[in-house]
């Protein structure tokens, strides 16, 4: 499923991933059946409170899924050092097998390279991936008058196997709302 997320009351500049990261963690606390594992095996579906995001680095030698832990719990300039830390370690082929593995969610921000939406593959046995793509101003209509807003482009994929619709699109709509009443600092 695919949205827009508002972003008009954020300055330029603003650490984009690291609110994505925020608003991920918002979004799983209001649909934690996407914070989650399939067991095909057993058919089941197994829930986690703590949010281990797999992050989609692009490196010249290919993609690496390093894995931010505990995103809902920890400050967020923690989270933006671990992100760097992960981010270098992906791109000199330093990081630890644990370092690559079991996370319960997982982020491709293709929109740094380019691109508006796209069908991100999950990767079991996580249930959901979100694809964030370029932000970029749009021509909102607001109370009957054109606006001019900065919209990120959002694409949510998901394991329908386990995974309603409703709960993908509720998913989207807590991420939304999170974007609409965070502050502009």
């Amino acid at each position: 499923v695919f949205d827009d997320a508002d972003l008009h009351r954020w300055r330029p500049g603003h650490d984009y991933t690291a609110r994505v990261l925020r608003a991920i963690a918002a979004a799983c606390r209001a649909q934690p059946g996407l914070n989650a594992w399939y067991d095909e095996a057993a058919e089941s579906r197994r829930l986690f409170e703590r949010i281990d995001v797999g992050i989609a680095v692009d490196t010249p030698e290919g993609l690496l899924v390093p894995v931010l832990r505990d995103i809902g719990g920890r400050p967020t300039p923690e989270l933006r050092a671990d992100l760097e830390r992960l981010k270098r370690g992906a791109h000199a082929r330093a990081l630890g097998a644990e370092e690559l593995r079991n996370f319960t969610f997982m982020l491709s921000n293709f929109g740094t390279l380019a691109g508006r939406y796209a069908t991100p593959v999950v990767v079991p046995p996580a249930l959901a991936i979100l694809g964030t793509g370029r932000a970029r101003e749009d021509a909102v209509a607001i109370a009957g008058q054109l606006e001019v807003h900065l919209r990120m482009p959002l694409s949510l994929t998901f394991d329908h196997r386990v995974v309603t619709g409703g709960e993908a699109v509720r998913f989207l709509a807590a991420l939304g709302a999170w974007y609409r009443a965070s502050k502009r600092t």
